[in-house]
């Protein structure tokens, strides 16, 4: 027997999550940047500012914290959703023990609906077949538009509406961008829930894939930025905290930490990487600002509507700035996870396209250090730099203290009782009728209205990939832990590589607001007390086995319930296939068309699969078969030695890897090889960080190489098209988890 639907308390508010990805402490106007914020700043000035807000250092699980209110171990998000194992900490699928805020609020009698990045869903369940428990109307939604994994081109997105795949509204030619799409898609949404269900409270999520890379915004923006960040990141850096000590967003005493090694002298570069360093800012700088003017579109539609005097809304980061971009930032992030370095001359000759549709860029770290002032360290690890994010509370029916700053201790596990504090809504202990963990966080609304109020608690541990720290009693102990994922940090960064090995830092954070200042000598009593605290906290948790790399886990790595299939044959009926489901050929393969050719003029892409940054394609150009692999090392071309007669014909390609790793890429025409190129390149063990899917007869979006401009049909008839694993290389743990790495 069904339950009737509940209504709301009356006068509940509505509320709004806006969280943003990869962005740091320091890079928002009113948190002390430079950088034009002026929307969230207007949301701070009438709202609050907290400046001891933490996650977990990671994207999936700060999400998956977020949502539930339990630690994200807990709740089996001990990493990333893209590597699902069979230790409880790290199964990368939330059970139903820990039913999510979403549908809390469903039940209570709120619309819910979800927008941008979800990375929640791990792989095996990212497929049109689903399973869809854990895509965001699994979790409670009843709405959703954006996409399932860690990143996206924000010129050519994979995205999902509710539970199916979707194509954006236009393409990249045409203007689109993507962040512009999900501000539309929530406007859309709020709107129409109000105007169906008239004084019906709503929770949005709005969560956008910026400031993740690839950094994509259309060139004006960055130009406004011309010449600003010429002083590079320690003047930046350096001006950036002063403003934090003014806004009062940093405690007086505060002392900004000291610049790392491993993060170069701005002085001791040359001036060609002083300019190319410049303009990665300058183009960053302009997709904030551009993200910004989504936000405040959102806003807006909320004030327009008359509601967003009694909507709660967050602004906070899941993660510090990210340093993945390396020493030297990279034109595509496909090349960096592949190992292979841009050299500042290279980067010089693409500055001129430096955020848009050819590229997939993110910035040189010294960036992201100076992003996160004034702390140390960035995301993946649990100093200050990658676990203290921004966090800004408005609700003018709420919060009578505008612009003003709370210093309480809290973290993203807090999120979900304080909205349900404030709705009124009480923590029910079955959901479905499944019992529930008890939420671990604790509400922050008394805070709202008294600035002395006490933290929701004092003690709290952090891990990630082997980085580990504790918060209790005022006192903090860090790691010098340095985890693997992120090549320049293996080689460069000074640290331990050994569990056994770590040091523990210690600082008395009231006193000590950046972590500055290690006092673990002068109290190693202290030290040892909170190790062996965190590891009660870690048993509580389901955090050990400890592990900072893939190799650590591999033994555990969970199968799917349907494995993917060494051959599998497509039919265009069906539409595109997620990479998710397709044969893997990071080992060598082959895609076959069955197709009627044309007795005239044939033409059209037959199939494609990502774009010019990665992926691969097989097409037909005035009647001649070429075959495209858009590689991390650079793109290889087969084109055949004749054109295309009528009838029905199998049309492909090959990729065949030497016993050195070289490439061989042949076209193929009724298995006869009619073209090949050969290249020190190789396959990539994913063409696109973001996914993509194996479209048929057309292609979308951004094209694969310069041959073609999307859609491109092909003008015969095309039958099935049939993708071949070869006999599969040996997985390198290194090179997943540096994939991975590069789309949290």
């Amino acid at each position: 027997m069904s339950t009737p639907p509940k209504r709301a308390p009356e006068g509940a508010p509505n509320v709004v999550v806006i969280l943003l990805d990869d962005l740091g402490f320091g890079q928002i106007g009113c948190y002390g940047s430079d950088i034009a914020t002026p929307n969230i700043d207007r949301l701070a000035s009438d709202g609050l500012r907290f400046n001891r807000f933490h996650v977990t250092a990671l994207c999936s699980p700060t999400r998956a914290a977020l949502l539930t209110g339990r630690n994200h171990h807990a709740v089996g998000m001990g990493f990333l959703s893209d590597i699902p194992t069979s230790e409880p900490g790290y199964t990368a699928s939330i059970p139903p023990t820990a039913a999510a805020l979403p549908r809390i609020l469903r039940d209570a009698g709120w619309s819910t609906m979800a927008v941008g990045k979800w990375h929640l869903t791990p792989p095996g369940e990212r497929s049109s077949a689903g399973p869809f428990d854990r895509w965001p109307l699994g979790m409670g939604f009843e709405k959703y538009y954006g996409f399932l994994r860690g990143d996206s081109n924000h010129w050519a997105p994979e995205l999902v509406r509710d539970n199916t795949y979707a194509d954006p509204p236009r393409g990249p030619r045409d203007g689109y961008h993507l962040t512009e799409d999900l501000a539309d898609e929530a406007i859309r949404m709020v709107v129409n829930q109000q105007e169906s269900a008239p004084g019906k409270p709503f929770f949005l999520y709005f969560a956008t894939g910026a400031m993740h890379a690839p950094h994509h915004v259309e060139r004006s923006w960055a130009d406004a930025y011309a010449g600003k960040f010429d002083g590079g990141w320690e003047r930046w850096r350096e001006a950036v905290f002063e403003r934090q000590l003014t806004a009062g967003v940093v405690p007086e005493g505060t002392t900004l930490t000291e610049r790392p090694s491993w993060v170069p002298d701005w002085d001791s570069l040359t001036d060609e990487e002083r300019r190319v360093y410049a303009r990665m800012h300058e183009v960053y700088a302009g997709f904030l600002t551009h993200t910004d003017a989504q936000i405040g579109r959102v806003v807006d539609s909320l004030d327009k509507l008359g509601v967003l005097d009694n909507t709660l809304v967050f602004v906070m980061s899941d993660n510090g700035a990210s340093a993945e971009g390396g020493v030297g930032g990279t034109y595509n992030e496909h090349r960096f996870t592949h190992n292979i370095r841009d050299d500042a001359s290279e980067s010089m000759a693409l500055l001129d396209d430096w955020g848009g549709l050819d590229g997939y860029p993110h910035y040189a770290w010294g960036w992201a250090w100076a992003g996160n002032t004034p702390f140390r360290l960035w995301k993946r690890y649990t100093w200050l730099g990658g676990t203290r994010v921004p966090m800004i509370v408005h609700w003018p029916s709420g919060i009578r203290d505008a612009g003003g700053v709370r210093d309480q201790f809290a973290h993203a596990i807090d999120i979900l009782p304080t909205i349900l504090d404030a709705c009124g809504v009480t923590m029910p202990d079955t959901v479905g009728g499944v019992d529930q963990l008890p939420v671990h966080g604790a509400s922050l609304l008394q805070s709202f209205g008294d600035a002395a109020s006490p933290s929701p608690r004092s003690t709290q541990y952090f891990e990630m990939l082997g980085s580990r720290s504790i918060v209790a009693d005022g006192w903090k102990a860090t790691t010098d832990h340095v985890s693997t994922g992120v090549l320049d940090e293996e080689l460069l960064m000074e640290g331990s590589r050994d569990f056994d090995t770590d040091t523990w830092s210690l600082f008395r954070l009231a006193e000590d607001f950046s972590e500055a200042h290690d006092v673990s000598d002068q109290h190693p009593e202290v030290v040892r007390a909170l190790e062996r605290q965190w590891f009660i906290e870690a048993g509580r948790n389901n955090v050990t086995p400890l592990a900072d790399s893939l190799r650590g886990r591999a033994g555990a790595i969970r199968s799917r319930l349907y494995p993917i299939p060494q051959r599998l044959t497509l039919y265009p009926e069906g539409g595109p296939v997620s990479d998710d489901s397709l044969p893997r050929m990071a080992g060598g393969g082959r895609v076959l068309a069955e197709v009627d050719v044309p007795d005239s003029a044939p033409e059209g892409v037959l199939f494609a699969l990502g774009d010019w940054t990665g992926g691969f394609a097989g097409f037909v150009d005035r009647g001649i078969l070429t075959v495209v692999a858009a590689t991390p090392g650079g793109e290889i071309r087969a084109v055949a030695n004749r054109p295309l007669c009528g009838g029905r014909h199998i049309l492909g390609c090959a990729f065949r890897l030497a016993s050195n790793g070289s490439l061989r890429v042949e076209a193929l025409i009724d298995d006869a090889v009619v073209g090949a190129a050969d290249s020190d390149y190789e396959l990539p063990h994913a063409w696109q960080h973001g996914g993509a899917s194996l479209v048929l007869g057309h292609d979308r979006g951004l094209p694969v190489c310069k041959g073609y401009e999307p859609p491109f049909a092909w003008n015969g008839v095309l039958h099935r098209v049939t993708v071949e694993a070869a006999r599969s290389r040996p997985v390198v743990e290194e090179d997943i988890i540096r994939v991975a790495m590069q789309v949290d």
